[in-house]
């Protein structure tokens, strides 16, 4: 079955068109463009028109390329930024009238449950007993355990994200120390406490976690992410985006990502692995279940 997700976040938005099977899912078409919703939500407490509307724009364009592909199902998910800020309703409403498809306000247990979902369906090699995932999003991150197969057992959401750690405490471009200070101290205060279950394998998803394994390899741990520290808080973003291959106002946030995830890895007491799914491929494997459950 052919279905497509139009991923709204507090970065960015994607697509994704993936044929899920039986046993499989396997992707189709991706895309991505830089929005920012998150930022100017940080910086002003809602979204300009303007900038509802290049975000709706965008998503026609994903929904028209996604019928080009023969999708049977499509939907628009909304992470934080239909959850934070005041104009939630409208962006919303833009976004259904531009795509003319279903449009979703994940909660923040949804996206920890969908990133969860997405995430083990692409794992590699034996499953574990248990699993860790962390989703480190722009807006917020997500902390999931359980046993694959099953539904997760133990789930958290932290209203802080890379872009939101960003715009409060990072502001210059490298970071003074003493802002450094204050993002390690605020990351850390985060999951401070978090008596999370030590699950045997760990997986990271979302773009910081991307970014974070273009500098040290597909697994890191704290250490990996203090050393990854100290190389992107001496640059400056442009050159950050060079280096790792994302878009100059995206590379702004990965130093605050890097330090989520590292707190992260030490609450779970385990080294984090780069997933090869998360969020967008578990709203797929969803959206497939529902249309197989209507036609049975």
């Amino acid at each position: 079955m052919r279905v497509a997700v139009l991923d709204v976040g507090s970065n960015t938005a994607r697509l994704l068109v993936a044929d899920v099977g039986a046993a499989a899912l396997e992707p189709v078409a991706t895309a991505r463009t830089y929005l920012g919703l998150g930022a100017e939500i940080a910086d002003t407490g809602t979204l300009r028109r303007k900038t509802i509307a290049a975000a709706a724009r965008v998503c026609g364009k994903y929904a028209h390329r996604a019928r080009e592909l023969g999708v049977e199902r499509a939907q628009v998910i909304v992470t934080a930024p239909g959850r934070q800020g005041a104009a939630a309703v409208e962006l919303f409403a833009a976004l259904r009238e531009r795509t003319r498809l279903p449009v979703r306000i994940l909660s923040a247990e949804d996206e920890g449950r969908l990133a969860y979902d997405g995430a083990l369906a692409r794992l590699v090699g034996a499953s574990p007993d248990t699993v860790g995932v962390v989703d480190v999003g722009g807006g917020s991150t997500e902390i999931v355990v359980g046993r694959p197969g099953g539904e997760p057992s133990w789930l958290r959401s932290f209203d802080l994200g890379s872009l939101r750690l960003t715009r409060l405490v990072l502001a210059s471009d490298p970071p003074s120390r003493r802002e450094l200070a204050k993002a390690r101290a605020a990351a850390r205060e985060t999951f401070a406490g978090l008596d999370a279950p030590r699950p045997a394998v760990a997986l990271a998803t979302g773009g910081s976690a991307r970014a974070l394994a273009k500098l040290v390899g597909r697994t890191f741990d704290q250490g990996d992410s203090d050393a990854a520290v100290a190389i992107l808080s001496r640059r400056r973003s442009t050159k950050i985006a060079r280096e790792v291959g994302i878009d100059p106002s995206r590379a702004a946030t990965v130093l605050g990502g890097v330090l989520l995830l590292g707190e992260a890895s030490r609450a779970l007491r385990r080294p984090l692995t780069l997933a090869r799914g998360g969020l967008r491929e578990g709203a797929a494997l969803a959206l497939a279940a529902e249309r197989v459950a209507e036609a049975a």
